[in-house]
């Protein structure tokens, strides 16, 4: 009877001990002051450090593609493009005339518009100093 009760006893503070280290509800195994850990932390930091550059036509009616890409703050635009899609520039490498193989065809008076944070900035790509956060969108669209 005494080896039953010891094992029974045993039984019940393993299970106990298991449940007191377990991890929380969100999959953290720090809980102390429901803290996030230092990597959720981190990648939360990474996230903040990104920008969203999406690639339509017609005003939106079209996505083409769309990115969340890494960045420093004041990482220009136009290095941006260049380092994450295939474009092809005009006027000393100030004005984008293609964007992942699409351009205006002879004629037609289609081009490359951006926004960022849904406003048209006042400068070119080349010139455009990020932020982290920022939605960028480049739509080809009629210019007239």
């Amino acid at each position: 009877m005494k080896q039953w009760l010891f094992r029974f006893g045993a039984f019940f503070i393993a299970i106990a001990l298991l449940a007191g280290c377990g991890t929380d509800e969100a999959g953290n195994t720090d809980t102390k002051n429901n803290q996030p850990s230092e990597n959720q932390e981190a990648q939360e930091e990474q996230a903040d450090e990104t920008v969203l550059i999406t690639i339509s036509k017609d005003d939106g009616a079209e996505y083409l593609h769309e990115k969340e890409i890494p960045i420093e703050e004041g990482a220009i635009l136009m290095e941006v493009m260049e380092e994450n899609f295939y474009i092809e520039t005009e006027q000393n490498g100030e004005f984008i005339t293609s964007i992942e193989r699409l351009s205006a065809k002879d004629g037609e008076k289609k081009g490359w518009i951006y926004t960022v944070n849904g406003e048209m900035p006042n400068v070119g790509a080349a010139e455009y100093k990020l932020k982290p956060g920022d939605k960028v969108v480049f739509d080809f669209q009629a210019w007239e």
